[in-house]
């Protein structure tokens, strides 16, 4: 294996591609940001002198002939039925990534979350039904459940509380099960009279997205057009189009890189390099392109537009509610408006801090390291900010405009409030119990006794890495580590390698850190982890015996060290794994800088600037 290019090649994957990741996007405040303008600037225009053209304008028909026949929609419904289906269908792609690779697979550490995401979809509706118990407004009890996640971001980072990381990852792993259940309640609540013949087709095409994975080539246009015509027959069956957006979603692979794919890209890219033509530049970048799941090229290259053209849009297009004297008093007395203000910013709160408390209460749940109840309850707080979801079911539950402008009402009065009262509990705890920061120093100073330390012991800088040894983009698989041991001399640097088995990802992962221990005993613990990381696919316990022998270990002292367990090579992979559950570590690779968790890429380039800044 080449060890030069990969890391630059490294470096272009996504973070989440890291083992076991949990990276999140960087764009949500600008999104939410230019989506509060499009809303403030749909409340104005609508308010304006010149309402009439925006209710012009949505009503305006747009659509094609062909031959006989016409298709037509209003500017509304090519936004909502439309463009919405984007929306639906990043929706739909990040739910399918959570399960597979992300925050979902760890079934122990979602449990709190998505209890607590249930309760805050079924505790709001039941307050809103107490307000609207019978008649017209019933119907829409499916307008409180949903949670607008672009903004609940976007008001984290404006109320900035203490540490929020760990915060973070909790609501949008709350947000994924809650854009779950907003999509079945919408699919089996709020559509039309089905037609069967429609839907048998619709089901038929359905199974043909399902195949398109198996095409060699020419799988994104046939995604495309089978992805229109379900919309359409979707539409005639009666089921509400956008489902056509998570129904495709659903049936695209996802994956992490996988190590062959990577190395592949790297040959490619070398080829060009040497030979620069168009033949190899086109090869270089498809192998680029297939290192990467489908998935997650969409969500990189389909995202940006939901969240900065489709979403503003939709707000523009949804959010235009009057508010004259009459429409608010209005709403001040409906029990509709206060139906929905109840329901996200009382029902949400209570359903999310009361599961989350009884989870815990009740041992079948457990919060990540630096996580409180205060700190939950006041992302339960922002979570009553209910917007794309609810604006959306507005028109789709409530026929009678009237009716429908009290809920919109509703609805922005309680994100509001939501807000603020986030903002409140945020301000109150972080004073009188401020959290302390989680993971961002390492928690066990390296000691030479015990460590594993390539180069000079008493070095002034300190490059730490937790890994494992299945990881394909640990710095000794990739080779980085040796750029940066070779850029400062082993006079200037230590590095010390800490094990952080990833046995739900990597299942040979334990053992391997144990092999590499137990040849630890032995002194050759560096020469057993080149024979395991030239080896990754090959980790089974024949092989590492092979592998023992070739570096010329006792076979019989290493079984024992292996197979005994109270042996000290054992405690020392225990006790690696527990210090990185106690900086709720959990992704590989993690590097420390002279004690200080290292953030951003972790190519030799990133890590050379990390340690020279660290010598200043």
């Amino acid at each position: 294996m080449t060890a030069e290019p990969l890391p630059r090649i490294v470096r272009l994957l996504p973070d989440r591609f890291r083992c076991d990741p949990k990276a999140p996007g960087t764009k949500e405040n600008t999104a939410a940001a230019l989506l509060l303008v499009c809303t403030l600037a749909a409340i104005l225009w609508a308010n304006s002198p010149w309402a009439d053209t925006y209710s012009a304008l949505l009503d305006t028909h747009v659509g094609f002939a062909f031959g006989d026949h016409t298709f037509e929609l209003t500017v509304k419904q090519l936004i909502n039925d439309g463009l919405m289906t984007f929306f639906f269908f990043i929706v739909g792609l990040e739910v399918t990534s959570e399960f597979a690779i992300g925050q979902l697979t760890d079934r122990a550490r979602a449990a709190v979350p998505v209890v607590a995401a249930i309760a805050g979809l079924t505790v709001p509706a039941v307050i809103f039904l107490l307000f609207n118990a019978s008649g017209e407004n019933a119907q829409a009890w499916g307008l409180v459940i949903s949670t607008d996640t672009a903004f609940l971001i976007g008001a984290l980072a404006i109320i900035k509380p203490k540490y929020p990381a760990r915060l973070r990852i909790f609501l949008l792993t709350l947000a994924v099960v809650d854009d779950i259940g907003a999509l079945c309640v919408i699919a089996l609540f709020y559509s039309e009279r089905i037609q069967v013949a429609p839907l048998i087709v619709s089901a038929a095409l359905i199974l043909a997205i399902a195949l398109v994975r198996f095409m060699p080539v020419a799988r994104g246009p046939a995604y495309a057009v089978l992805g229109v015509a379900l919309w359409i027959a979707l539409q005639m069956a009666g089921i509400h189009p956008t489902l056509a957006g998570v129904a495709l979603a659903l049936l695209i692979p996802v994956f992490t890189p996988e190590r062959q794919q990577v190395e592949q890209a790297v040959d490619l890219i070398r080829a060009f390099r040497q030979s620069p033509n168009s033949q190899y530049a086109r090869a270089a970048s498809r192998g680029l392109r297939e290192s990467i799941s489908i998935n997650e090229r969409l969500q990189t290259e389909v995202g940006p537009y939901v969240s900065f053209v489709v979403l503003p849009l939709f707000a523009l297009a949804n959010a235009g509610v009057r508010l004259d004297a009459d429409s608010v008093i209005a709403a001040l007395h409906s029990p509709l408006t206060w139906g929905v203000v109840a329901g996200l910013v009382v029902g949400k709160f209570i359903g999310i801090t009361g599961a989350t408390w009884l989870m815990r209460r009740t041992g079948m749940g457990e919060l990540a390291p630096g996580l409180t109840l205060r700190r939950i309850a006041g992302g339960a707080a922002l979570s009553g900010i209910g917007f794309t979801i609810s604006l959306f079911i507005v028109d789709i539950a409530i026929s009678e405009p009237a009716r429908q402008d009290q809920a919109r009402i509703g609805v922005l009065l309680a994100s509001g409030l939501a807000f603020l009262l986030g903002w409140a509990i945020f301000r109150v705890t972080d004073w009188v119990s401020p959290p302390e920061p989680v993971g961002l120093n390492l928690i066990r100073p390296v000691d030479p006794e015990r460590d594993h330390i390539r180069g000079n012991p008493d070095a002034p800088l300190t490059l730490v890495e937790y890994g494992d040894y299945e990881c394909p983009f640990c710095s000794r698989a990739t080779g980085s580590i040796d750029e940066v041991r070779a850029h400062f001399g082993d006079d200037e640097v230590r590095y010390v390698w800490r094990h952080l088995p990833l046995e739900r990802s990597h299942p040979r992962a334990f053992d391997a850190a144990l092999a590499a221990e137990a040849a630890g005993l032995q002194g050759k613990f560096f020469e057993m982890g080149i024979q395991l990381f030239a080896h990754q696919d090959d980790l089974e316990w024949s092989d590492i015996y092979r592998y023992a022998n070739s570096i010329g270990l006792d076979l019989e002292r290493f079984d024992a060290d292996v197979r005994v367990h109270s042996s000290k090579a054992l405690h020392r992979v225990q006790d690696d794994a527990q210090d990185a559950e106690l900086m709720d570590l959990n992704s590989t690779p993690t590097f420390f800088v002279n004690g200080i968790r290292h953030k951003g890429p972790w190519d030799a380039a990133s890590l050379i600037r990390a340690l020279e800044a660290g010598r200043t």
